[in-house]
């Protein structure tokens, strides 16, 4: 399903607030520091009767997921992002800390017998991870059906649940909202037939240049094939930036300017907040994109995912120090104040 906005996202026309609604993960991230190296206790020729444990010291407990992460960076903005997740019944801390963010909580869906979905990630000193994952309530996001969310204006396919994913790209397709497919992670989960599927149905296709030659492998098409089916394809490149391509051409967007590299956990659901802020209001692509940018330069100066908070006017500051005044007008209008604000961060646990 292919639809075609004025300027690159909805028109501006039109009373009330605009609302997005994120189909995604909400999840529990605990984050290991490892005081050594794995490769000092993992021996090679022993691998087949592997057992080692890890003294961790350091340990974090943040909230996270894709769908919860878009939702407060969206917050942030001064933007409505409505989650669509199903969660655990060891959800009450993390509903709380939404609740406080202002951040609607009808469409997040209890199931009972399940915990949320949880992340254990160890970082060794070579900054080597691994991983555990349980999905746990992620594996019935299906049950959320997006037809109970009425007046959203447009959509969000994040990683999720396997088939809440295909459910609810078709649901959006079927219902004429528009909608951005973000697979991240997930697009191992899906085979070329099925992630054709998704972009025939999309508006938009937000990747980054990994999951981009994923893509193109899975598919076998190429830039402009996916751009005769989709508005505009965006792919990110952390560091040396993000591209956009549309019908109109490529758009390089470079890297908005970040006070300090700390951690760069969650700069891509950062990132596409910024996008969906774009495509809410209407703004073009270059501005769309930079604002995008400038999200995912204030999350990389904090640990976590949702531990930077500052004012939509501060947001319009740090525009204007990466893009200068014009750019900062032309995404905030009157937003912008008159000296640059900080960002304020917390290092501590929820």
């Amino acid at each position: 399903m292919t639809q075609i906005f004025p300027t690159g996202g909805v028109s501006r026309q039109g009373d009330g607030t605009r609302t997005a609604l994120i189909c995604g993960s909400m999840a529990f991230d605990s984050i290991m520091r490892f005081e050594g190296r794995f490769r000092d206790h993992i021996l090679p020729e022993q691998i087949h009767i592997l057992n080692v444990s890890f003294l961790v010291p350091q340990l974090r407990r943040e909230f996270g997921g894709c769908a919860g992460n878009i939702a407060y960076n969206m917050r942030l903005l001064g933007d409505v992002g409505a989650p669509m997740a199903t969660v655990g019944r060891d959800f009450g801390p993390y509903r709380q800390w939404l609740e406080d963010a202002g951040i609607p909580l009808d469409y997040l869906r209890t199931v009972e017998d399940e915990l949320t979905a949880q992340a254990f990630i160890t970082t060794d000193l070579d900054d080597n991870q691994i991983t555990a994952f349980h999905p746990g309530a992620m594996q019935h996001a299906h049950l959320n059906p997006v037809s109970a969310a009425r007046g959203a204006t447009i959509g969000v396919v994040a990683p999720d649940g396997r088939t809440g994913m295909i459910e609810h790209a078709a649901q959006f397709a079927a219902a004429g909202v528009p909608f951005l497919f973000d697979p991240g992670q997930g697009l191992p989960m899906f085979s070329g037939e099925e992630l054709v599927r998704f972009v025939e149905q999309a508006t938009w296709v937000a990747v980054n240049d990994y999951e981009w030659r994923l893509l193109q492998q899975k598919t076998g098409w190429s830039e402009a094939a996916l751009l005769e089916r989709i508005s505009a394809l965006i792919v990110t490149r952390g560091a040396q930036g993000s591209s956009i391509f549309s019908r109109q051409g490529r758009i390089d967007i470079p890297p908005a300017k970040a006070r300090a590299v700390v951690d760069p956990t969650g700069c891509g659901d950062a990132y596409r907040a910024g996008l969906v802020h774009g495509l809410l209001h209407g703004l073009d692509w270059e501005t769309t994109g930079r604002v995008a940018s400038v999200m995912g330069a204030i999350k990389i100066e904090s640990r976590g995912t949702q531990n930077h908070r500052l004012a939509r006017a501060a947001i319009a500051d740090r525009m204007r120090e990466s893009f200068g005044a014009a750019a900062a007008a032309a995404a905030f209008g009157g937003a912008i104040t008159a000296a640059p604000s900080h960002t304020q961060v917390s290092t501590g646990t929820h």
